[in-house]
């Protein structure tokens, strides 16, 4: 199997340089061709038909590989790509090389030589994919300044992004590459105050849609503002601080009422208990002073009473 192949190989560079050499093959052609992600796409080396053609040899110089398809008119054929791509005849049986549903694993170069009575074609292909970016459009705050922003992300080749006319705008734009060729755009227009937002748009165009895409910028969804998100922090931290001075107050309250239980001496008594123990005193003192001052006129009576009687008896 391995002799057969080298035997083909040779004749297959043999009838090459044959052709190179002679009048009949054509200079050989770059197209550029791009195809959507996940289409199918097709690709034409020549237009004759297998009736006509000697061979035809696909060389594939793909992203992460190498490879080659190709068939020769007596029924030999070869495809060391081993990923889907065929060559496959039309209606009419003219050859061409089927890539079903494409990715960027097909993206590269392409070169096909192809051998005919009366000639060749050589054609090189320079196969792209276009991507077709995820769009969005929203407004926020920026510097106390309101800006609309409209994105397409991903996407290759670039998106175009325009907006609808605003007078005493700023428009800023940036175009990002990632490691696999895909491009993010991102368009920020800043808007003047008391613009009427309601008849803002961006529009987006890309190769992979057949018409362009408008949106309307709106706040985004859960979108709260820098001066809500301050003033929120502010009365919470407010609260917080107030919490705390209240706790501290009543623990030192607390620990006040405990020492003064815990130390009887250095108490003092209430006005109305100083009342309490006094006014028992003073009636007990009016008492005794009652009482005395009966009997000092007791005293004071009996003696003169008693002489009178004496007086009488003796007389």
């Amino acid at each position: 199997m391995r002799e057969t192949m080298w035997i083909y190989a040779a004749f297959i560079s043999l009838l090459s340089g044959a052709w190179s050499q002679g009048s009949g093959l054509k200079p050989g052609v770059v197209r550029h061709s791009a195809f959507n992600l996940g289409s199918d796409a097709n690709l034409t080396c020549s237009n004759k038909t297998r009736a006509e053609t000697f061979y035809v040899i696909w060389n594939l110089n793909l992203t992460d590989k190498f490879c080659k398809i190709a068939f020769s008119n007596d029924g030999r054929h070869e495809n060391s790509c081993n990923d889907g791509k065929t060559l496959r005849d039309t209606a009419s049986a003219q050859s061409f090389l089927h890539i079903s549903n494409f990715s960027s694993d097909d993206v590269g170069t392409y070169t096909c030589q192809s051998a005919y009575k009366g000639g060749g074609d050589r054609h090189e292909f320079k196969v792209s994919i276009t991507v077709p970016p995820s769009i969005s459009s929203w407004l926020e705050r920026r510097d106390n300044k309101l800006v609309a922003v409209c994105k397409a992300e991903r996407g290759k080749p670039a998106a175009n992004i325009s907006w609808s006319h605003v007078l005493n705008s700023t428009t800023v734009e940036t175009t990002l590459a990632d490691s696999n060729g895909l491009f993010t755009v991102e368009s920020h227009l800043k808007l003047p105050e008391g613009v009427d937002i309601e008849k803002l748009s961006c529009t987006i165009r890309h190769p992979y849609w057949p018409e362009e895409k408008i949106l309307l910028p709106k706040l985004r969804k859960g979108y709260v503002p820098w001066l809500c998100v301050i003033i929120v922090v502010v009365v919470v931290v407010v609260f917080v601080v107030l919490i705390g001075i209240i706790f501290i107050v009543r623990k030192k309250q607390t620990l006040r009422r405990g020492q003064q239980s815990n130390n009887p001496a250095s108490s003092k008594s209430s006005p109305s208990d100083n009342v309490e123990e006094v006014e028992p005193y003073a009636s007990y003192v009016q008492r005794v002073n009652s009482i005395y001052n009966s009997s000092a006129e007791l005293f004071t009576q009996h003696p003169a009473h008693a002489s009178g009687s004496h007086l009488s008896a003796h007389t």
